[in-house]
């Protein structure tokens, strides 16, 4: 297969890759943009669709112009990306209005007029519908495609009376390629309007549209994940420079892709995701939710299987964050030379500790208003104490995580498989085997493992592989595993995390109406 290439999308929170990658998972090149998010006051947080298209198309241009590429070996195109965002767009698949990102929270009031109540923000009778149907529910700060698709409907009818459907990110770019509109089970996960214990069954559950509100003529229609939705237009074709005859398959989320691209497609096979959010998942064989830990199951990589879903809102963020922060005092250091410069702090961090919610948290325990901090300052810290805390802090919170994780798949997860851009490090490595108390693989080119995994599901959907034969593809990366010492002080700092999680979640309560001033 290594003659046949897929143009492969990941479109992360903070922008576009675009790759070249063989039909085996080998990535030939690829290109990095960055995409800004708008936030407001209001709780906006939104992106500029057609900016994307824009970048993408221009970096495929000039990957197919390459003169070591044939554009004839192109043979599909596969898109990953974030979700829970809505793109509205017209009949041509055209934005109508902006992205609103998983970070707008504009939707909240009517997210809790349709399903809100005393039960942890929840009607608790609407919340068993929700559950029973699709092993999760949507949350009541409307930071979800409900609550997008409410505020449009209830605050832009303007944008409503152009927009023929509300797509998540991945199906927009699909529909952009092709000119059909699609989304699958998974796709749409995030809306929490599908049936998911019927993934054979696609269609919306009429139940929950009513419930919630949404005009059901306005969701694209259902196929299987990994179906061949179309050719990439004859215009889009001429646009881009690519030949006759190229599928496109249905948009992946980057959960999905990211299980393959780190050889993860058999059950219990574990990957962490440490990108702009983080994630623990494998796939599984059944239906499940723990509701107390916000861990339950999303529609899988097959139309019969599952895959374990649970969310920490900053991952490596955290130490783009903390780059930004030192920039500002003139240290603009690059992240080799921040990881550098970590590695001369000793594991612990001379007693600093780093929480990350800077962006509220998900799991194992819920929050939209707690928030990040930095523990046991003093005098004599330092900033490579500071940027090693950090790096610890995200791993010991996966750690945390990991005990409630391996409880609902009920068994040890091991090893564990690193994907995403700052699994690059391999002090972060190391520290996460730490923290973990598990052997962890670092990926093969962590950055591209979403590119890679998306290739490789095409190759699946033209029958050129199989799902559980992809692990023989791809080589083994460097194996970390975990040392006593090490593993028993950040076995010490994950106990702490929930008391730590309490305390300032309980503070940030009480401050949140100044922090929005």
């Amino acid at each position: 297969m290594s003659d046949e290439l897929c143009l492969a999308i990941d479109l992360g929170t903070g922008g576009p890759k675009i790759g070249l990658v063989t039909l085996d998972g080998d990535v030939i090149a690829y290109e990095l943009h960055t995409v800004a998010t708008e936030f407001g006051l209001d709780g906006s947080a939104t992106q500029d669709a057609t900016q994307w298209w824009t970048l993408i198309s221009d970096a495929a241009r000039r990957l197919l112009a390459r003169p070591d590429v044939d554009r004839d070996r192109v043979r599909t195109v596969a898109v990953t990306g974030q979700y829970g965002s809505t793109v509205p767009v017209d009949e041509h698949g055209q934005p109508t209005g902006p992205c609103l990102t998983w970070l707008d929270t504009r939707g909240g009031p009517f997210s809790r007029a349709a399903f809100g109540g005393s039960f942890q923000g929840y009607n608790g009778r609407k919340l068993l519908q929700f559950i029973r149907k699709t092993a999760g529910a949507p949350v009541p700060t409307g930071g979800d495609a409900v609550g997008q698709i409410l505020f449009l409907m209830h605050e832009a009818p303007d944008i409503v009376a152009m927009t023929r459907w509300f797509m998540e990110p991945v199906d927009y770019l699909t529909m952009r390629f092709t000119g059909v509109a699609s989304a699958t089970h998974a796709s749409r996960f995030a809306l929490w309007l599908t049936d998911t214990r019927r993934l054979s069954h696609y269609d919306y559950d009429p139940g929950l549209v009513r419930m919630v509100g949404i005009d059901r003529e306005r969701l694209p229609p259902l196929v299987p994940i990994g179906a061949v939705v179309g050719q990439v237009s004859a215009s889009v074709a001429a646009q881009l420079g690519l030949g006759e005859n190229v599928a496109v398959i249905t948009g992946l989320l980057d959960l999905h892709a990211a299980a393959i691209g780190s050889a993860g497609a058999r059950s219990f096979d574990t990957h962490i995701a440490l990108s702009t959010t983080s994630w623990i998942s494998c796939p599984v064989p059944k239906k499940k939710s723990d509701v107390n830990h916000s861990i339950l199951t999303a529609p899988g990589l097959t139309n019969d299987s599952y895959l374990i879903f649970n969310n920490q809102d900053t991952g490596a963020k955290a130490l783009e964050w903390l780059r930004a922060v030192l920039a500002g005092a003139g240290d603009v250091l690059s992240y080799d030379e921040m990881t550098a410069l970590a590695s001369t702090s000793p594991p612990g961090a001379h007693g600093v500790i780093f929480t990350p919610w800077l962006a509220g948290q998900l799991s194992p325990v819920s929050s939209h208003s707690v928030r990040a901090s930095f523990i046991n300052l003093s005098l004599t810290t330092t900033t490579a104490d500071m940027v090693r805390a950090v790096m610890e802090g995200v791993a010991v919170n996966s750690a945390w995580l990991l005990k409630f994780v391996e409880k609902f798949a009920g068994q040890r997860l091991s090893p564990i498989r690193l994907v995403g851009g700052g699994a690059q490090s391999t002090l972060w490595c190391q520290i996460f085997a730490d923290a973990l108390d598990r052997e962890v693989e670092q990926v093969p080119e962590p950055m591209v493992a979403q590119l890679r995994g998306a290739a490789l599901m095409s190759a699946v959907s033209l029958g050129r592989h199989q799902l559980d034969d992809l692990a023989s593809l791809r080589p083994r990366g460097a194996i970390f595993v975990p040392r006593a010492p090490e593993r028993d002080l950040y076995r010490a700092r994950r106990d702490q995390f929930a008391d730590l999680f309490h305390r300032d979640r309980k503070w940030a309560r009480a401050n949140l109406t100044a922090r929005r001033r």
